[in-house]
């Protein structure tokens, strides 16, 4: 008995600790956000001072869409550190490359010189799909990135398009799959310093403070407080992962969406909706002496 007791103590310290951590008044009110969705909605979100968190479906998992590109950004990275690739490596842009959309990458012309930093900037910032694929490949395909992630302690955040034996996950996940809790997790990682090397995760996350697509949760936070993001969207799902430097502690968290019936493109859909319901919660949440709101009138810019 006393050898079963000896065994079984560990992981009820760790159940206890993390029922002490859960912040029970900020999980009611996200439950109560979720409530109608029509689809599957998954939340996390950890106050990187207190340590509290609160979760909603945070371990299922769920398309990451363009979300998929803070894995290959780290991909990348990986291989600048080890001295494969160099920051301001001069690339020529081939119109093979070409995936067809409103990037701009794809606008230029065969045989063009671009740095990597530069095709870095687009993937993230513009969410350049063209650039990403191009990144994806120069990282060593979704094998060398999702075996980083694997050896990394991320069991479901994984690359499947052009990635050999992973063609089941991306029919049914598309071009990434993650968890609200790994996507959150990764994010805080790097704002920490913890991804590749301290310089990497600064590189990284300057790079992710600098977000054209700030129309969801980025436009529920005053415009003069620093947020690292990154967003995602397909029919079914709407997706994004934000960590803001908040002046009362930082905070992170992911919504992401899939199954949704709203298949709509305007801002009203509803996975957009619930990503704005959720920034605007936690930001009043986590600084309640704020009385900032969005202008009156601007969402007429989005």
């Amino acid at each position: 008995m006393k050898r079963c007791l000896f065994v079984l103590l560990p992981v009820l310290v760790c159940i206890t600790a993390t029922a002490q951590k859960e912040d029970k008044v900020l999980q009611r009110k996200l439950e109560a956000l979720v409530k109608d969705f029509r689809g599957d909605a998954g939340i996390y979100v950890r106050n990187l001072k207190t340590g509290k968190t609160a979760a909603i479906l945070a371990d299922s998992i769920f398309p990451t869409a363009s979300m998929i590109k803070v894995p290959i950004i780290i991909g990348i990275f990986n291989k600048i550190e080890k001295g494969e690739l160099s920051y301001d490596t001069l690339l020529t842009y081939k119109d093979s490359l070409l995936y067809p959309g409103e990037d701009l990458l794809g606008s230029f012309r065969n045989g063009e010189k671009i740095s990597l930093k530069a095709v870095l900037m687009l993937m993230i910032t513009m969410s350049d799909n063209t650039a990403s694929l191009w990144c994806q490949s120069l990282a060593g395909t979704g094998i060398a990135i999702n075996a980083w992630l694997q050896e990394n302690g991320f069991q479901h955040t994984r690359v499947n398009s052009r990635t050999p034996g992973r063609e089941g996950n991306r029919t049914k996940y598309g071009w990434g799959q993650t968890t609200p809790r790994e996507m959150a997790g990764l994010v805080a990682r790097i704002r920490e310093g913890n991804v590749i090397s301290p310089r990497a995760s600064e590189r990284i996350y300057r790079n992710m403070i600098r977000i054209y697509w700030d129309t969801e949760a980025l436009s529920q936070i005053p415009p003069y407080i620093q947020t690292a993001s990154k967003q995602g969207a397909v029919n079914q799902a709407r997706s994004e992962v934000v960590l803001v430097n908040a002046p009362h502690g930082d905070y992170v968290f992911c919504v992401a969406t899939k199954n949704q019936k709203d298949e709509s493109w305007t801002m009203n859909n509803e996975g957009w909706v619930l990503i704005r319901k959720v920034s605007s919660l936690l930001w009043h949440y986590f600084e309640p002496d704020s009385h900032w709101k969005p202008a009156k009138g601007i969402e007429e810019w989005y």
